[in-house]
């Protein structure tokens, strides 16, 4: 393989500029392919939505290093919206790599020169073929010595249908359900009407979150929380115990609505079909229940896209569709506190030598991921790529703990008490200023 061929990076957004941001300062050559018109794409959709980490935590220091001299500094304390990190640090990142990263160019398929997934003979000595659909012109195909996929799980959303797969109806209704965390600036899609939110998740509780807040100001307006268990379980987090206590406090506060009955909590609702009563969508459990809405915002998770990956070798876990090595650190069935731990180029490794999921598409369809754990993934990946195996083995990262323990709990228990975890969130709300978020 030519030394001289770039490694291609998929994705602009947080972790895929990263990636770039550490092959730059290496001096490997790269090329960042992006689908979107801009950078950080996915964040943009969501920019309305406030984080939980702090700015330190979401600035990578290789993106920081490139950054400095033009005059830049990072911002040291705060929780930005969307909007804010990518005006703050992904934009100014993005110009700074400038003609490397090439926007409106979908990757369509990866692939080995002259050799599709069957065969063997000499795969390893040839180049990685990228094909590529751009916004306009016809479709081509660039050669890299090594991929770097870091293009997310925003695109594919988990449908509503409790089996993982789009519910009876799901699809015929799609345009009356939401699969985004809704802009509620826009208070007259939601002000006044009943919302159902559907998911166990931060994305989830966001939601809930600020439907409760319009609800304590209108009366008329009414919200609906569906979860999938038997119980609450660890659905309000670890509370004063989550070492990220703006996360921390989501749950707390999520608590605290339902407690006060601005927000209904329906548990053990699993979604068979979605059906229509005019411009109002009705949603049917397996066990026969039925709640009829003004909205329906479904925000249970995402999954990977693999399918542009379909002629590579890849070992993915069969539960989480994420690498083998890292799965059992992820997996929200077994995992307890503390037991996510920082992952780099050893546990990344595929079959296929030199290709690379990061980001939150290397979780899989755990939920867990954050923006630390992708920064320490990419410069462990660009150092095992630039040949310094060392750094490539070195661990730099100590996450947060979650503070909540024992996994996800019993699927079709019932009976245990709102925020039941060993890590319980206590009865005292945490006041942040600003609504922290989901990412």
């Amino acid at each position: 393989m030519e030394s001289t061929l770039p490694v291609i990076v998929i994705g602009a957004g947080p972790q895929g500029l990263a990636a770039a941001a550490h092959l730059v300062e290496r001096d490997v050559p790269v090329v960042v392919l992006e689908a979107g018109d801009g950078p950080a794409a996915a964040v943009r959709e969501w920019g309305h939505v406030r984080l939980f980490s702090e700015w330190p935590e979401l600035v990578d220091a290789a993106g920081a290093r490139i950054l400095e001299p033009t005059g830049w500094s990072a911002p040291m304390a705060g929780y930005p919206t969307g909007e804010q990190w990518i005006a703050g640090y992904l934009a100014p990142l993005a110009a700074e790599l400038g003609e490397h990263i090439r926007f409106g160019s979908r990757v369509v398929g990866v692939s080995r020169l002259g050799r599709d997934r069957l065969v063997d003979a000499g795969r390893g000595e040839q180049p990685f073929t990228v094909h590529v659909q751009p916004v306009e012109g016809d479709e081509y195909r660039l050669q890299a010595r090594a991929v770097i996929d870091a293009s997310g799980t925003w695109d594919t959303p988990n449908p509503a249908g409790a089996d993982g797969l789009p519910a009876l109806g799901e699809r015929a209704s799609a345009d009356l359900l939401s699969y985004r965390i809704p802009d509620f600036r826009d208070r007259e899609q939601f002000g006044g009407k009943h919302t159902v939110v559907i998911g166990s998740g931060h994305s989830a509780v966001t939601a809930v979150l600020a439907l409760g807040q319009m609800a304590r100001r209108d009366p008329n307006t009414t919200v609906t929380w569906v979860l999938r268990r038997a119980a609450a379980g660890n659905a309000f987090g670890g509370g004063e115990a989550d070492e990220l206590p703006a996360r921390g406090a989501l749950g707390i506060r999520a608590k605290e609505f339902v407690d006060a009955g601005l927000v209904s909590l329906v548990t053990g609702f699993r979604v068979e079909r979605v059906t229509r009563d005019g411009e109002r969508p009705v949603l049917v459990a397996e066990d026969g229940r039925t709640l009829a809405a003004d909205r329906v915002v479904v925000l249970t998770g995402f999954r990977p896209d693999l399918s542009f990956l379909s002629e590579l070798r890849l070992e993915l876990d069969a539960t989480l569709q994420a690498p083998v090595r890292i799965a059992a650190e992820v997996d929200p069935n077994v995992h307890s506190c503390g037991s996510v731990a920082a992952t780099g180029a050893v546990d990344l490794a595929q079959p296929e030598s030199d290709f690379y999921l990061v980001g939150a598409k290397s979780y899989g369809r755990a939920p867990t991921f954050l923006a630390l754990t992708g920064y320490e993934q990419v410069r462990s990946v660009v150092a095992e790529l630039a040949g310094d195996h060392e750094a490539a083995r070195r661990v730099e990262l100590v996450l947060p703990d979650t503070g909540v323990c024992g996994g996800a709990g019993l699927f079709d228990a019932s009976g245990a008490s709102l925020g039941g975890s060993c890590c319980a969130p206590p009865a005292q709300v945490l006041q942040i200023g600003r609504m922290p978020a989901s990412v």
